[in-house]
């Protein structure tokens, strides 16, 4: 019962879950840091259903279905809708809610924060700091340092290992010399 009263879900199909094709997103960028403001009816045509549920909706991943629920490889969290940065994989950690949690976001402008009183409940939303995607919220029944509990939504979610990224920046810096 906690569980589920932490986030609202929705009856997503787990076969909906689609990967995002970046090539068809002008906006994707795991570097720009500028702001994008997002018209709904474009991101609808370019985003899979499942993404543009919970981005522009606010809608919920079931728990425990997500592919990053469990996840224990080590790299980063970027936004799934437009590449932003959100969390370390060291900032990671089992809180056995059904979804991704996190105790410290990458930065503190990766993430922006609103008051979210449906359902009855008294949360607070999170959203991407570039592009306002809706992510998940944050709960104050963490781990130390922070004690913050960032309930984030798989679908919502773009993984690269570390090792990925470590081989990304040996290729472009042999490339500069």
């Amino acid at each position: 019962m906690i569980t589920l009263s932490a986030c609202n879900f929705s009856n997503q199909n787990k076969n909906d879950n689609m990967s995002t094709d970046k090539k068809d997103n002008p906006f994707y960028s795991n570097t720009d840091t500028n702001k994008v403001t997002l018209d709904n009816g474009e991101l609808k045509k370019i985003l899979p259903a499942d993404v543009y549920n919970v981005a522009r909706e606010k809608g919920t991943e079931r728990p425990f279905t997500g592919k990053y629920w469990d996840s224990k490889e080590g790299g980063t969290y970027y936004c799934a809708v437009c590449g932003n940065p959100l969390f370390n994989s060291n900032g990671k950690f089992e809180s056995s809610c059904g979804w991704p949690s996190f105790f410290e976001p990458i930065s503190k402008g990766s993430i922006i924060y609103a008051p979210d009183n449906t359902y009855g409940m008294h949360r607070t939303e999170v959203m991407c700091g570039r592009c306002h995607s809706h992510l998940g919220h944050v709960f104050e029944d963490g781990p130390p340092p922070t004690h913050l509990r960032y309930c984030i939504n798989s679908v919502i979610l773009d993984f690269k290992k570390a090792q990925d990224a470590e081989a990304k920046f040996n290729k472009d810096s042999a490339t500069n010399k």
